[in-house]
């Protein structure tokens, strides 16, 4: 497992907490922090009620990390791209409780990752934006249309806003908002809640109610990055 995620053995009562370490990059998501993620999930048992994803220090992830992006063949681009993907879809399918806890940026693929929770704490930091199409590339947006409503997606997107806490909690974005720098308690009462929920009724309760469809959101994402001139786009929104 990468030393990039760190994953906590499961309390008594089942919670793990899943913690992403890059903080001096915002825990910008490298390929190898996002191999940790996927390592992190295929090491979830049975045991587990509840996971926990928080971003070590001031920020929970700033998203796609673009260092040395030149260097990298627009294949190797795509395929990061797809590994984050992936990631969204194992969450939004997990057969466990999925609790985001959102301090400071949650930006793009990061952003993604708390919106594929199906609980996101917020503290009064934190700040959601979702550049993507800013550089053409489709990720996660099934997913925010249907958190916010499809009007209210479209101009985030279109205008590549950043909302604060109020209003990711005004529009859906997170679920609820709390000071406590130690949230256990209020995780604790989220578990009892759902203590009568199984593992196969959580899943299907998830299926159900998730609007997103991976299959079509992995074929559009790839269209979009396979678009030619990816490398160009991105060193133009970098440069804006």
């Amino acid at each position: 497992m990468s030393e990039l995620v760190t994953l906590s053995p499961p309390s008594p009562e089942g919670l793990r907490t899943l913690q992403l370490q890059r903080p001096d990059k915002a825990n910008a998501l490298s390929a190898e922090l996002v191999e940790g993620i996927h390592a992190s999930l295929d090491a979830i048992g049975a045991e587990t009620r509840a996971l926990l994803i928080t971003g070590e220090g001031k920020n929970f992830c700033a998203g796609f990390d673009f260092t040395a992006h030149e260097q990298q063949s627009e294949g190797a681009l795509l395929l990061r791209f797809v590994r984050i993907d992936q990631v969204l879809a194992r969450l939004r399918a997990a057969d466990f409780l999925t609790i985001a806890r959102v301090s400071g940026a949650a930006f793009g693929a990061g952003a993604d990752i708390a919106c594929s929770c199906a609980i996101r704490i917020g503290t009064p930091a934190a700040r959601f934006r979702f550049p993507g199409f800013q550089f053409g590339v489709a990720l996660g947006t099934r997913r925010l249309a249907a958190i916010a409503g499809a009007e209210r997606a479209r101009r985030i997107l279109l205008h590549n806003e950043e909302l604060d806490a109020h209003a990711a909690l005004e529009c859906g974005l997170l679920s609820e908002l709390s000071e406590e720098v130690d949230p256990q308690a209020r995780i604790e009462a989220l578990m009892h809640s759902t203590r009568k929920l199984d593992a196969t009724s959580l899943r299907s309760l998830f299926a159900l109610t998730d609007a997103g469809n991976a299959d079509r959101d992995l074929a559009e994402l790839v269209r979009s990055v396979s678009r030619p001139g990816l490398h160009a786009r991105i060193a133009a929104y970098r440069r804006s």
